[in-house]
């Protein structure tokens, strides 16, 4: 087996070993798959290298779609968007630069200004020498015009560097949008979700208000990808993401947590409407049969399991999120395509 030990190599020979290693480890072959192997290969991120190596050794040699996923959006992603976030700054940071330059060329100027009307006021010729006066008062208008013209000339400056600043922060915060959104779905990537479930916490340690977590994972997505191919596998992910988005609207933040997993944070819900939440979204899903657009084929329908917890006072992200995967994995034992709440499996631990 490949030790996938990474060493460098030319372009063409390293595609060669990328499409190579893809076949031999059985892994998708779709554009971020691609990208993953080379990102891991050509030695460039040594992370990429360990944990592809990790994954490997602890599966016989087979590298999934949800790992793939995975690496891409731990490693691969963030990177680019970090490097893209990183570029606009210093673009913002130099346009700053050169707005404070015509600031300090505007008090200049100004200054400049007030100095010469300083020293002509102390020159004012008297009123019966009418040329000099004449004089006097030319060099005044010019010296006057002059100025409105710099300062109009420096008008125009700033407002195209404000709007270059606006229209690199917009780029900015495009790009921080970017990177907490998961590319195949549109919905909340794993780092936002970290990012918010820490907040909910916050807010209900603050407030005391509840909020319910739903794990949910799309029952036996592996063999369907298996037995219709990843492309089609990417719709199913986009149905259930378009389902739950259709359901939970503006109300909830959804997230694809990794592979076939989605994970949804629900304000202001306790464990009751955390459940009919997540029986919403089951129930929607099973009224919804799958067809092949390009061979009219009926693929079925797509079941989901969820596990649901509710937030409790001293609890940590990962204390929430474990106990909502521990009812999930019940309602996987149990069967599949159900809805297991925490307080259920409390129930179950006690009688057994």
């Amino acid at each position: 087996m490949d030790d996938l030990v990474s060493v460098p190599a030319r372009t063409d020979d390293l595609a060669e070993r990328v499409v190579a290693a893809m076949r031999q480890h059985g892994s998708p072959s779709y554009p971020r798959a691609f990208e993953v192997w080379y990102a891991h290969l050509s030695g460039e991120m040594p992370a990429v290298s360990i944990a592809m190596s990790a994954i490997v050794t602890g599966s016989d040699g087979q590298v999934t779609a949800a790992d793939i996923d995975s690496l891409y959006e731990r490693f691969i992603s963030t990177e680019r968007f970090s490097r893209q976030a990183e570029r606009t700054s210093l673009q913002v940071l130099g346009e700053i630069e050169a707005m404070m330059g015509l600031v300090d060329k505007a008090l200049g100027s100004s200054e400049l200004y007030h100095g010469r009307l300083c020293a002509m006021s102390e020159d004012v010729p008297p009123a019966t020498d009418r040329h000099k006066l004449r004089e006097w008062v030319e060099a005044l208008v010019m010296s006057t015009r002059e100025e409105v013209s710099r300062k109009a000339q420096l008008e125009a400056e700033l407002r195209n560097s404000s709007n270059e600043i606006r229209n690199l922060r917009e780029a900015l915060e495009s790009t921080r949008a970017e990177a907490l959104t998961d590319p195949l779905t549109g919905l909340a990537n794993r780092r936002h979700f970290e990012e918010m479930l820490q907040k909910s916490i916050d807010q209900a340690t603050l407030r005391r208000e509840p909020f319910a977590l739903v794990m949910a994972d799309i029952d036996f997505f592996k063999r369907f990808n298996d037995a219709h191919g990843h492309l089609t596998g990417d719709q199913v992910l986009r149905l259930v993401a378009r389902t739950m988005k259709d359901k939970f609207k503006d109300k909830a933040i959804i997230t694809r947590f990794g592979g076939e997993e989605f994970a949804i944070i629900l304000p202001e819900a306790d464990l009751i409407a955390g459940k009919f939440g997540a029986e919403t979204v089951r129930q929607a899903l099973l009224t919804r049969e799958l067809i092949k657009r390009s061979t009219n084929e009926n693929l079925g329908r797509i079941t989901i399991s969820l596990g649901v917890s509710s937030y409790r006072r001293g609890d940590t992200a990962g204390s929430l999120v474990d106990r909502a995967d521990q009812s999930l994995m019940q309602a996987k034992r149990d069967g599949r395509n159900r809805t297991v709440t925490e307080d259920a499996l409390e129930t179950a631990s006690r009688v057994a």
